[in-house]
């Protein structure tokens, strides 16, 4: 992430060297606080509209630049900021700050408030940048403030998952399922937006290609880590099926690695409804892959393999789980409602609370034989569910945050893996609101990535986001999606 301050000519050489060193002392300390896997790199003070737009010019054509933050330490003359702001395709932060924290009152004097003017200078930057429509966040406090630092990390963590997105290849292995509709959508307009690729697969070349390639020697090597890692429970099967089901489960996880890394591909999805030479549904193999950060949709949901594969570099380093979800079923229960997250078998076991157990029992849909997959309740905490849907003429990023709770008491005849939850502020009012905006079934669930860093992610984007959380009230939240709507009708003209 590069940082550049602002300044000019007119203050001279003393002020501008002070400058210097306030900037490089700024950076550091900002570069020590954030946990974000990324460096903060200082860039020499901006004073002419030339060296503006040729920093500009390097951070859009730079590989491991994904974002810049802009400092107005004194003033610096919007008009020379133009050219280089017109070409910006990065993400961009302004940060309104200033170095001292406070007026030294029985010092200051005009030489001071010449060099620390960025109360002065951020206005000036901020119209210029408001007159440009530049998507940008804007930041304002002190850089000390731990405030204003986890607001930093936000932005951090967007501008990851935007970079992520503009790399991104995501496989789907066979296609959308028995005419769903909220899992189809225009995936070149997905590419323009977002910046990802999707790229189609019959399972029939998976199976040829991969599957059959899998040595028996290398199934049972894994089938002994999935031994030693879980503990293990047959439940409704005979010895010889759940062997049999864990050893196929084990060929299908190596085969989807190795096609997966062959193809450069971070995130993928399947379908039960097309699985041409497989004996079982993959289970554990895509729980597996979630945990090892891939993104994955069900049912051929590439926008939620996007998404979840995006949030997952999010919260890189400090993820304490993100996974694909899906919503089930409600209790209904007078003063003690809530909602129950699961799916068939594809959740990430990052979510889990405890080691999960590892377990092989029928699927009632899909008509193949039984698979093998991780089953636990997810830990309690707060979380955010999160979807993108697409409108024809936009897509739409929806979400909704959530206290994770305990289940109240065993499901022992439910062998999936599942999270209980209260959505914010309520169910009716959070189920109302979903279902008002669109909100697909499929979510990318996480207990690390926030609804802030989502809105932060939505502008880098520039598409339409609305958030369900505490403060939502159904007929506020109608009137926003009206809004929205003639907002982002009228951007198309």
């Amino acid at each position: 992430m590069w940082f550049i301050t602002g300044s000019q000519e007119l203050y001279g050489k003393e002020v501008l060297k002070k400058v210097e060193e306030n900037s490089k002392k700024l950076v550091d300390a900002l570069d020590g606080a954030i946990s974000a896997p990324i460096k903060i790199a200082w860039k020499p003070v901006l004073k002419d509209a030339n060296q503006i737009k040729r920093i500009i010019d390097e951070a859009n054509s730079s590989k491991i630049c994904i974002g810049l933050i802009a400092w107005m330490h004194t003033f610096s003359p919007a008009k020379m900021w133009i050219a280089g702001l017109k070409s910006l395709e990065k993400p961009f932060l302004h940060f309104h700050t200033q170095f001292e924290q406070k007026i030294p009152w029985n010092t200051i004097d005009m030489d001071y408030m010449n060099t620390n003017q960025s109360a002065h200078g951020g206005r000036e930057f901020g119209f210029i940048s408001a007159r440009l429509e530049l998507k940008r966040k804007v930041i304002a406090g002190h850089w000390s403030d731990s405030k204003v630092i986890s607001k930093l990390e936000d932005f951090i963590r967007a501008a990851l998952g935007w970079n992520e997105a503009h790399s991104l290849k995501v496989a789907r292995l066979g296609d959308n399922m028995r005419d769903v509709a909220v899992t189809e959508g225009n995936k070149v307009d997905a590419q323009i937006d977002f910046g990802y690729e999707v790229h189609g697969f019959a399972v029939g070349d998976y199976i040829e290609g991969y599957f059959k390639q899998v040595k028996r020697s290398e199934a049972e090597e894994l089938v002994n880590r999935y031994q030693e890692e879980y503990p293990i429970k047959k439940s409704t099967v005979s010895e010889e099926v759940f062997q049999a089901s864990i050893r196929e489960a084990a060929r299908i996880e190596i085969a989807l690695r190795r096609f997966l890394e062959d193809g450069g591909f971070k995130a993928f999805t399947t379908t039960f409804q097309d699985l041409h030479g497989m004996r079982q549904l993959p289970g554990i193999a895509v729980q597996r892959l979630m945990r090892d950060g891939y993104g994955f949709g069900g049912e051929g949901d590439w926008k939620s393999a996007a998404l979840v594969r995006i949030m997952k570099v999010m919260a890189e380093g400090i993820d304490i789980g993100t996974s694909f979800i899906e919503d089930y079923i409600y209790h209904f229960e007078p003063g003690n409602i809530k909602e129950l997250g699961s799916h068939m078998l594809e959740v990430c076991e990052s979510i889990a609370d405890g080691t999960p157990s590892l377990e092989v029992h029928p699927l009632s849909i899909g008509g193949k034989e039984p698979p093998a997959r991780l089953v636990f309740n997810a830990k309690e905490g707060p979380a955010v569910q999160a979807c993108i849907v697409e409108f024809g003429d936009r897509f739409r990023m929806i979400v909704n945050e959530l206290e994770v709770v305990k289940q109240d008491e065993d499901m022992p005849k439910l062998p999936v893996a599942r999270a209980l939850w209260v959505p914010k502020p309520d169910l009716a009012t959070a189920a109302t609101a979903w279902i008002l905006a669109g909100g697909a079934h499929h979510s990318s669930m996480s207990y690390t990535v926030t609804a802030e860093q989502l809105e932060d992610l939505s502008d880098m984007f520039g598409i339409e986001i609305v958030v369900i959380d505490d403060k939502t009230d159904i007929t506020e939240f109608k009137k926003e999606l009206r809004y929205n709507e003639v907002y982002y009708k009228l951007k198309k003209l």
